[in-house]
């Protein structure tokens, strides 16, 4: 591949591969302070959200060397960012003090459920006790992502290898459209609960800073999911044109990748300024004023 190269391509390829490494370092050094410096308890949680923007630079990385292995970078990444929206779940769930904490903290509350992706629109749905039996639902939601993602992921795998699934074909009866639809139905079902969760406790774990980890678990999916379908339909359509020896698709592969890579080593970089913190003094706050606004629900 480098050798198909002029001096300005390999100029760029060095400057990224070097925001990989970098970003690599970075999380290398933040998860060994994680172990440090937070409980056990969320420790593993934390790493996990942490390692999403990293991952999914190193996947885009070894596409961009390795274009043949495109499928299965963006595969990986598309796996392992979806048990990261379950730990997110259950990392705002942990920040509470543990379910048995939020469930006392909210034990008059109700949920808000009509909101994105799902119900934001449907302003007339009722609200849903705070119970065991709906923060079951709720993990629940984001739990069968991590789950059928997988699976789905593994069956596209088989189906490609046998020649009846390809990533730009968006026919009837190929297999892509099929699978692609199905996960998206997921995905949305899977976000649900996620908002709703924020929705939930984001006053609360102001002092956290849930509102900035949020904020960069939206980039991170909106990036990895929605800009990678954008320029993925341009480059289907030949908005994107071809230069020889790449075709359309090709290029539009590699326009992601590169912008990936740049994107997610920003969001490395200031993840790491939002998670490092001192972890001791994180337990919920019992103060008379934070209490007042944790029975406050949202009209």
């Amino acid at each position: 591949l480098s050798a198909g190269l002029d001096l300005p391509g390999r100029f760029l390829f060095a400057i990224l591969t070097l925001m990989t490494l970098i970003a690599n370092l970075v999380f290398i050094e933040e998860a060994v302070y994680i172990y440090r410096k937070i409980p056990s308890s969320k420790r593993s949680i934390i790493i996990w959200v942490n390692a999403a923007a990293p991952v999914i630079t190193t996947t885009s990385c070894t596409g961009m060397w390795i274009p043949r292995s495109t499928m299965f970078t963006d595969f990986t990444a598309a796996v392992f960012f979806a048990i990261v929206i379950h730990k997110f779940l259950m990392m705002m769930i942990k920040d509470c003090g543990g379910q048995k904490l939020l469930l006392k903290r909210f034990e008059n509350g109700h949920l808000k459920i009509s909101t994105g992706p799902c119900c934001c629109c449907c302003l007339c749905l009722p609200h849903v006790r705070i119970t065991r039996r709906s923060l079951f639902w709720l993990k629940l939601g984001t739990l069968q992502f991590a789950f059928l993602r997988p699976v789905l992921m593994f069956l596209s795998i088989v189906l490609w290898t046998n020649g009846n699934y390809t990533l730009y074909n968006a026919s009837t009866k190929g297999a892509a459209i099929w699978i692609s639809c199905v996960v998206g139905v997921l995905t949305i079902i899977a976000l649900w609960p996620v908002a709703i969760m924020f929705q939930q406790v984001r006053t609360l774990l102001t002092c956290k800073k849930i509102i900035p980890k949020f904020a960069l678990y939206q980039f991170i999916l909106i990036l990895n999911h929605l800009q990678t379908s954008i320029i993925n339909i341009l480059a289907t359509q030949r908005i994107i044109p071809c230069a020889p020896p790449l075709s359309s698709s090709a290029r539009g592969a590699y326009i992601t990748q590169q912008l990936l890579i740049m994107e997610m080593f920003l969001i490395t970089l200031i993840s790491r300024v939002v998670y490092r913190r001192k972890y001791d003094d994180l337990e919920p706050p019992e103060c008379k004023a934070e209490e007042a606004g944790d029975n406050k629900q949202t009209p």
